[in-house]
């Protein structure tokens, strides 16, 4: 059946809200299905009908836990309002295929997620399949109590027939041959005595196969146990009739899959007489159901089983009856996205078929499968009592086998990939858990370098797991407020006095207690946090600077705040910047902005400008961690600083006295140097005197550090900046 051509509002999910779009998708539902449906309603009524149902598999689709046996009460409704036509289930399944995800589908951040638009179509198969086994299920159901009452009316006919008029025999045998389905009557000892050519016709029609056998020669070793008895229990009248479904070898050896239903006849005092046999050819949807769980739980690129089919092996790995130790390889392909943009996603696709087979020949040992997750991401699963030992073996199968190259349109492609291995004794995790350790250990994996493999370790993932709750919780804690800056003193060398001091900003976790700007700093850089938290730290800083020169009767205290990378290449940072200084009354020459000398490494004009453009309002710029950047010296002419801080590596030889002669040379090149620029040197890190004396005579400016304070609470700085110098902790 052809679908409904999409009109030229359709060329893509459609607007407005979801009961808008399941209104719509009822539309073509009802388009496809109503000219083959036998219903005495409008085609108006009739898309009404569908809405409901257009609402139950939408509410299904986006269920947790998912249900897919919703979509066999949705088969089973179609065959209720007597959409009963072959075409109908075809047209049903073609619109849910179609439609179903594209109109009513995932939202919010699934919607931009490779794997959250997965599992959709996957759920949508999965329901296309309940669809097709309700519809089956209640038309075969419908279809036999039809027929069974017919057969049984027939029968008796039959029976009445030879007691009356031969006349009733004729209506009988009308009925007994035009039904739809086979029909067979046999004695007790289990002897066929009539057949209709609907039976024989399933059989392959050959009368001889069929009429004069006994049924105890029809077993097939499909049949499942309790056939055999049940049918016992029948011929000896202890049961009136049973339904199965049951096989037949047909005379040239293909199988024959039938719904049967078998009854007792008896006589008019009650005694057993006849067996009457139904049968429903269900060879044909038997193909169907396989096909659509072959397709929902296989890749369709590479044939390989899906998240869905390795999800059943690995639960039955993890929890199956005589299970030990499984073994789980996680791979991952490095730099498949250059494959796919430099080559386009045709050939990254033939390139996965290729993967795909070198690691299916990889995974040929006994209890050992290859599936693929989505994307360039694969898992290989081992099990029985020695594997750490093949787990091993089969990662350095799968980068062997990658290692070779790969020929794709005209060129060689080399294949790297990393590999996470989690191994352990089952019945101790769940699929969930394992799969997540994989996943964490291959990321350590390709952070090493790649083409590698690693173990899981149970460390590594909890740093993981906790790096991760850290990054989802930092949107919310900005505005929940769970941010605080402290502050640290910098100190005028030559008399101890307070020169101003560096904001640095905290995290109040509601689990995990204070944390400082190493645990957060990098996930709010990754995630682009960094820019409204870094805003948020310099409107308080600012403030709290402007706070302090009202307490002091105008009286200057400069404020150090940092920038990271992610905000140098923010558009808004002068802006943000002149905004924050303007509103609160600070005047540029109080705010220095600190920023790291490895993130100016190779910087060109266009990254210097907004550096340029403050340092001419006024903002003094510090080149934060001088001498960890490896960067040329002479590039200091072109950068828009006023400030070196010194890196605290090139100080800490000067704790001890004497101090380390090598240490002590470097330092006073480096503020020989700086001076002979006109900048200003700030030392990281001082925490003796002897080192503090040190840095003051070769000429360092100001300092920062534990042997002058801690960093502490705003008022703390105000208390020390009344005093004539600043007192050691």
């Amino acid at each position: 059946m052809r679908l409904p051509a999409q009109t030229a509002g359709d060329t893509g999910a459609p607007k407005g809200g979801l009961e808008d779009r399941i209104a719509r998708f009822a539309t073509i539902w009802g388009r496809a299905i109503f000219p083959v449906t036998a219903t005495s309603l409008t085609r108006s009524e009739f898309e009404q009908h569908l809405v409901p149902l257009t609402r139950t598999l939408v509410e299904a689709l986006r269920a947790r836990p998912f249900d897919a046996s919703v979509g066999q009460r949705v088969g089973t409704e179609l065959v209720a309002v007597h959409c009963t036509d072959p075409e109908a289930l075809a047209g049903t399944l073609g619109v849910v295929e179609s439609y179903l995800v594209l109109y009513c589908g995932p939202e919010g951040p699934d919607a931009e997620s490779v794997e959250g638009t997965e599992e959709y179509r996957s759920r949508c198969a999965r329901l296309q399949h309940g669809i097709a086994a309700g519809f089956a299920r209640a038309l075969r159901e419908r279809t036999l109590r039809e027929q069974e009452a017919i057969a049984r009316s027939a029968l008796t006919a039959r029976i009445d027939a030879q007691q009356a008029l031969h006349a009733s025999e004729a209506r009988f045998r009308a009925v007994f041959e035009g039904a739809a389905i086979g029909i067979g009557i046999a004695d007790l000892e289990g002897n066929v005595l009539e057949v209709n050519d609907t039976l024989l016709h399933m059989f392959g029609g050959m009368d001889g196969h069929v009429r004069g056998r006994n049924v105890s020669e029809w077993g097939h070793p499909d049949d499942t146990p309790h056939v055999w008895r049940m049918y016992g229990e029948l011929v000896r009248g202890e049961r009136e009739n049973y339904r199965v479904e049951k096989p037949y070898y047909r005379h040239d050896g293909t199988v024959l899959w039938t719904n049967l239903t078998v009854s007792l006849l008896r006589d008019a005092e009650g005694v057993p007489q006849y067996q009457l046999a139904l049968m429903e050819d269900t060879t044909e949807r038997r193909l169907l159901n396989l096909r659509l769980r072959y397709e929902a739980t296989h890749d369709a690129l590479t044939g390989l089983p899906n998240r869905t089919l390795f999800f059943e092996r690995l639960e039955k790995a993890l929890g199956g009856a005589g299970a030990t130790r499984f073994g789980l390889c996680y791979l991952d392909l490095d730099g498949f996205k250059a494959v796919n943009d430099s080559l386009g996603h045709s050939a990254g696709d033939r390139l996965l078929v290729e993967v795909a087979d070198r690691l299916q020949s990889c995974a040929t040992g006994p209890g050992e499968v290859v599936a693929r997750l989505g994307g360039d991401e694969f898992v290989a699963l081992t099990t029985g009592p020695d594997t750490e030992e093949k787990s091993t073996e089969l990662a350095v199968r799968i980068l062997s086998a990658l290692s070779v190259p790969i020929r794709l349109e005209g060129r060689e492609l080399t294949v790297r990939g990393s590999i996470g291995i989690v191994e352990g004794p089952a019945r101790e995790r769940t699929p969930a858990e394992v799969l997540r350790s994989a996943d964490i250990t291959m990321y350590r994996a390709k952070a090493a370098g790649g083409n590698r493999f690693e173990f899981a370790d149970a460390a590594a993932d909890a740093r993981a797991i906790t790096r991760h709750g850290l990054t989802n919780a930092l949107p919310a804690a900005l505005e929940r407020g769970e941010f605080f800056i402290e502050y640290q003193p910098l100190v005028h060398m030559h008399d101890g006095s307070v020169h101003g001091a560096e904001a640095l900003v905290r995290w109040s976790h509601p689990q995990h207690g204070v944390l400082g700007p190493d645990r957060f700093i990098p996930l709010a850089e990754r995630t682009g946090l960094i820019v409204p938290l870094g805003r948020w730290v310099l409107e308080e800083s600012v403030r709290q600077a402007r706070n302090w020169q009202h307490q002091q009767g105008g009286a200057t205290l400069r404020i150090n705040v940092n920038l990271s990378p992610t905000q140098l290449h923010h558009p808004g940072l002068v802006a943000d910047t002149i905004r924050v200084l303007e509103s609160s009354g600070l005047a540029p020459g109080s705010l220095c902005l600190e920023v790291t000398e490895s993130a100016l490494i190779g910087a060109d004009d266009e990254l210097l400008e907004p550096l340029r453009r403050l340092a001419a309002l006024g903002v003094d710029i510090a080149l934060d961690d001088f001498g960890t950047g490896y960067s040329n010296l002479a590039n200091l002419r072109r950068l828009p600083v006023s400030v070196l801080k010194l890196d605290r590596s090139f100080t800490k030889g000067m704790q001890q006295h004497p101090a380390n002669p090598v240490d002590v040379k470097i330092v006073e090149g480096i503020v020989a140097l700086a001076h002979s620029l006109e900048l200003a040197v700030t030392v990281e890190g001082v925490e003796t005197g002897a080192q503090a004396a040190q840095l003051r005579a070769l000429g360092c400016d100001t300092a920062q550090g534990w042997y002058y304070a801690r960093p502490g609470a705003p008022d703390r700085i105000h208390a020390l900046s009344l005093s004539d110098a600043v007192p050691t902790l």
